[in-house]
């Protein structure tokens, strides 16, 4: 594929399919659940086998702590596509051949803001696209986003925080073990989700998937007002990171306790 098309082509990476998936029989509804964009068809007529998952983020660049958890988390991604049937190539095979690309045509990262510039990002993954399909017969590029964002505990008993499918519980750091009766359920922390993007081995976009992972913010035990800081140890409870994973990848890989319908 010539590198010197315009740009209106290279923005296919920034652009999802249109086409909602169907939704399977679930016991518990949550209304925050992510709807997946899938192009059915084009899975159909050209089943993935052979993925690879992406070191880069696809949007703006994760945060540094997360980013830290990123290779942890995408072992354990690759761990569940093996399981349900795909053949998962070494990342370091992605890596080289992204780190040849960046040579050639620069960092699409912007050092300051962490945006991506579009058509070098394009370049970029036309070229590892070539010599990935030559050397592996790779049929599918997956991105896997660690996304942050802002959300509040309920004021309820029991003071969910629910997003993209998920409901969790606040933590508590520090010395303490109680919370003020006075304490703000309505204020923000930070609450970290994946964002699942595919694409085919033409490089069209054919699946888009959110799950929700883990608060990475605490109830400081130390503040006599009440606040939230960052967690010690972020992402580390392995059965909230494998329920987003599912939930990300859903309906692409089936999710028998998908939370989806009510």
């Amino acid at each position: 594929m010539r590198l010197s098309q315009t740009l209106c082509r290279y923005s296919i990476f920034f652009a999802y399919a249109a086409l909602l998936s169907a939704c399977s029989a679930t016991p518990a509804y949550n209304p925050t659940v992510f709807s997946a964009e899938t192009d059915q068809p084009r899975l159909d007529a050209n089943p993935m086998k052979t993925v690879v998952i992406a070191h880069v983020d696809l949007g703006s660049q994760s945060r540094n702590y997360l980013d830290k958890e990123a290779p942890r988390i995408d072992a354990q991604i690759s761990e569940y596509l093996q399981e349900n049937g795909f053949k998962v190539l070494p990342q370091r095979e992605f890596e080289q051949q992204w780190n040849s690309a960046v040579r050639a045509f620069g960092n699409p990262v912007d050092p300051t803001s962490g945006k991506i510039n579009a058509k070098t990002f394009a370049q970029i993954m036309y070229q590892v696209r070539d010599k990935l399909v030559a050397s592996s017969n790779v049929d599918g590029f997956i991105f896997t986003d660690l996304v942050e964002r802002q959300e509040s505990f309920s004021g309820g008993m029991k003071h969910l925080a629910r997003w993209d499918g998920v409901a969790r519980a606040p933590t508590m750091q520090g010395p303490g073990d109680g919370v003020s009766a006075n304490f703000d359920w309505s204020m923000m922390a930070a609450v970290v989700s994946l964002n699942v993007t595919i694409y085919d081995a033409e490089l069209k976009p054919v699946f888009h998937g959110r799950g929700g992972l883990d608060a990475t913010d605490a109830i400081d035990s130390r503040s006599t007002k009440g606040r939230y800081v960052r967690r010690r140890n972020v992402l580390e409870n392995d059965s909230n990171i494998m329920e987003g994973i599912q939930l990300a990848f859903y309906p692409l890989i089936d999710m028998e306790d998908w939370p989806g319908n009510p």
